[in-house]
């Protein structure tokens, strides 16, 4: 017998670390920083990972480049996700789980002791027990009822799940809060500056409880005005590896929905102890500047401080005292405003790109049904705190910036945004050309100026909406991280997140840092990339879950006008359709390519942002005005479908009176 010489195959495997994402077919992909193309998994090789679990992948370094790289799961490192939505399915003594959502999760087994009183075909929120290597399914167990009367309420819990963020605070960590002392001790007063005798107050939304920053104002002899911005001392409360500081790592942020906020922390920190309330002693962080009245910044300081509010404003007030010019506390008001429209001359001036996106705000009955869109309106009194907010927070990123351990950086969250993608800027320049809009790409400076006479040239033409658009979409995303590469948008060199502890877990962390660098005492955080990666993603996640509760707030809203006709805007255009966003009510919905198959054969052309008609050469084109009917409005799938109405359409910018149905929804 002839002995076979060739060599034997070996098999060179390496292990990565990653996010899996399973799309709706079912196949995985593991997500890996610093890898260009996903690693595809099969779904027999998930080793008992879900949608969004860190897990660690094995593949073949050496495989064929001509072939996608795939490979197997080998441990979940991290789960995202613990508690899922679903529907009981009860056996006599047992009884599976079936998970909701679109992405597809196996079926849980639920003992009949782990039922907590659920019976056979209820909404349930059930807890991931345990999923043992022996096991066929995991192990769940029922630890809440969702009541099928309030479809609406199950939706948001639902999509609050699916992102990853926690209903409900466990009974540890409420306890630890509870334990929390609310009163000023005498050891700590001594550690801090006083401000208590200095007119503070803070100004926020209407329906605020969690305030947590205030800003101060007082004369100073030598001619400069002394204002403080004093923010929630968190990190007092919630120290590093403590059961509340676990929970809030965990979230990361808090999640604002249109009916409801998910919080960071437990209420007894976030509207009690924290919350900057009048008439109340508060520990607070505070950066306090030295101002002329020519809004040069003479001198700044950082530290902790105690502060009394004297009153609690609303933005409403605010607002009516800069455009009467009288009312409470008037001069210190009008003054703050003058210097913060000063600032913001001075940032634009610099490089900062005055992008404005509009919002929109739910009006909700008791049962939380949308009655009514309202389109948020960013003011002066917005602007002002705005201005204030920037200051403090490039402020203390200087001042971290300037301080090395062993001449290196301090491991510090900056809040960076990069400069934009060149290949979406070029197509959009070309774009912007067409309405007889130049633009510079000579330098990250020059594209800045760019945007900015655009946006202001713009401004109350047709195409503004779509040109808005259009250019944030060639932005970067913002993100922490260590590496300090400054901030486009803002056109600021060094700048983080320090004033809102309360909502966001980045600024604790910076906090933390900031009290570190002024005691001298620095314990680099070798994990604070690790940090802000889990941070960047739980802040894409909420902004996800939020998006995805607006979408069903605006369905739930325009299910009682299908039938109906409105005036509406082109806001994206795909092979499959174009986008209509309806210009009284700013609800998206698609007109299908399908639905316009009677009139024409149309096609996308990606460089005109539009779809043509090969017969009639009819385009619909970003930012086109057009009439469309509410077809269809789909709750579950939270879509809408519009039909075209083949009629000349009125100007997007004078908006049409809603009638018949409209009429209530209006008042």
């Amino acid at each position: 017998m002839r002995k076979n010489n060739k060599p034997k195959k070996t098999t060179h495997k390496t292990t990565l670390t990653g996010t899996l994402d399973i799309s709706r077919s079912g196949m995985g992909y593991v997500i890996v920083p610093g890898v260009e193309k996903d690693i595809m998994v099969r779904p027999n090789d998930f080793n008992r990972a879900f949608h969004g679990d860190t897990v660690q992948v094995q593949i073949d370094k050496h495989a064929s480049p001509a072939r996608r790289t795939e490979g197997k799961i080998t441990e979940v490192v991290q789960r995202r996700q613990n508690t899922f939505t679903g529907t009981l399915q009860a056996q006599k003594h047992f009884a599976f789980f079936v998970p909701s959502g679109d992405k597809p999760v196996p079926d849980f087994y639920i003992p009949a002791d782990k039922m907590n009183g659920a019976a056979d075909g209820d909404r349930v929120i059930v807890k991931l027990v345990k999923w043992d290597k022996e096991d066929k399914k995991p192990e769940g167990e029922v630890i809440g009822r969702l009541d099928a009367s309030g479809v609406s309420d199950m939706a948001m819990k639902e999509l609050l799940l699916e992102g990853g963020f926690p209903l409900e605070f466990e009974e540890d960590v409420l306890e630890e809060a509870e334990r929390l002392p609310d009163t000023i001790s005498r050891e700590e007063e001594r550690k801090r500056k006083d401000c208590r005798d200095i007119l503070t107050f803070t100004i926020d939304p209407v329906d605020a409880k969690d305030f947590d920053d205030a800003i101060s104002i007082r004369n100073l002899d030598n001619g400069c005005y002394e204002i403080g911005v004093h923010i929630a001392d968190v990190s007092h409360f919630v120290t590093p590896g403590s059961i509340l500081d676990k929970a809030a790592y965990e979230r990361a942020t808090s999640v604002y929905l249109p009916d409801r906020v998910n919080p960071m922390l437990p209420e007894r920190i976030s509207n009690e102890l924290c919350s900057l309330r009048p008439h109340e002693d508060k520990y607070t962080f505070s950066v306090i500047f030295q101002v002329t009245n020519r809004a040069e910044i003479k001198h700044k300081w950082i530290g902790r401080t105690i502060i009394h509010s004297n009153h609690r404003y609303t933005y409403e007030d605010v607002q009516e005292i800069i455009e009467t010019k009288e009312g409470l506390n008037d001069k210190a008001i009008l003054l703050l405003n003058t210097l913060a429209q000063q600032f913001r001359k001075e940032r634009f001036e610099n490089g900062a790109i005055n992008f404005s996106s509009q919002e929109v705000r739910f009006k909700l009955d008791e049962k939380g049904k949308p009655i009514g869109i309202v389109v948020k309106e960013s003011k002066e009194a917005h602007q002002m705190i705005e201005e204030f907010m920037l200051l403090a927070n490039r402020a203390v990123a200087e001042y971290i910036d300037k301080i090395k351990i062993n001449k290196a950086p301090v491991p510090f969250p900056y809040r960076t945004h990069d400069t934009p993608d060149e290949e979406k800027l070029l197509p959009f320049a070309a774009f912007a050309k067409k309405f007889g809009y130049t633009f510079n790409l000579q330098d990250e400076n020059a594209v800045a100026e760019s945007f900015n006479t655009l946006l202001k040239e713009v401004h109350g033409k047709p195409e503004q909406h779509v040109l808005e658009q259009l250019g944030i979409r060639t932005m970067a995303k913002a993100s922490y991280t260590t590496e300090n590469i400054g901030h486009y948008g803002l056109g600021f060199e060094h700048y983080c997140h320090f004033t809102s502890p309360i909502r966001r877990y980045p600024d604790v962390l910076v906090h933390r840092v900031l009290q570190q660098c002024l005691d001298r005492n620095i314990v680099p955080d070798k994990k604070m990339e690790e940090k802000c990666r889990h941070c960047s993603e739980r802040e894409r996640k909420a902004m996800e879950t939020e998006r995805a509760a607006n979408k069903y707030k605006q369905v739930e809203f325009m299910q009682d006008f299908v039938g109906e006709e409105f005036d509406g805007v082109i806001s994206g255009v795909t092979s499959f359709g174009f986008f209509v966003e309806t210009v009284l009510h700013k609800c998206e919905g698609l007109v299908s390519v399908r639905d316009l198959s009677d009139y024409d054969d149309f096609r996308l052309n990606e460089n005109d942002y539009a779809l043509v008609g090969m017969r009639t050469g009819t385009r619909f084109r970003m930012g086109d005005a057009v009439r469309i009917k509410v077809a269809a409005a789909n709750l579950e799938k939270r879509q809408l479908d519009y039909s075209w109405v083949h009629e000349p359409a009125t100007n997007p910018t004078k908006e049409k009176k809603a009638t018949g149905k409209n009429k209530r929804h209006e008042k």
